[in-house]
């Protein structure tokens, strides 16, 4: 089922790859200019990382680009971002953040509102679902992840 928008469907896609990998279920796109230029799913488990979060990943596959890139980009994520993922959308000047749902888990929105991001929040009930269900299933792990 798609939302109209490609770009969330696109993230959706990838919290649902990582999943199937046994992984945890965000996913995350970089879009510059109306092309996905990065796409990417929290790999901690996959990969044994402590830091690749969904947008985490999607940076990382976007690869290097110059300053003028990120501040031309939006971010699109299947929930709100935490702490280190903020941390890199500020670092990087990203001026747009949209984000699937923030009901299972509330990141650092009003940081990055604060900082001049736009922050738009979807409530996406696919996103929504992913999670809840996730974390009923693998507390331990979704309680790994947030550092609890």
């Amino acid at each position: 089922m798609s939302t109209g928008d490609p770009y969330m469907d696109a993230a959706i896609g990838e919290a649902r790859a990582g999943l199937e990998q046994g992984g945890i279920p965000i996913g995350s796109v970089l879009v510059h200019r109306g092309a996905i230029i990065g796409r990417g799913r929290n790999q901690r488990q996959q990969r044994g990382s402590v830091v690749l979060h969904g947008e985490m990943d999607a940076l990382e596959n976007a690869g290097r680009h110059a300053g003028s890139v990120y501040r031309e980009s939006t971010l699109y994520t299947t929930l709100s971002p935490c702490a280190m993922c903020s941390g890199a959308i500020l670092l990087y000047g990203i001026p747009r953040v949209v984000i699937g749902e923030n009901r299972t888990f509330m990141g650092e929105e009003a940081l990055l509102r604060a900082r001049g991001v736009t922050v738009d929040v979807l409530q996406d009930r696919r996103c929504i679902e992913l999670m809840e269900r996730f974390i009923r299933d693998y507390p331990q792990l979704w309680n790994e992840d947030i550092g609890l």
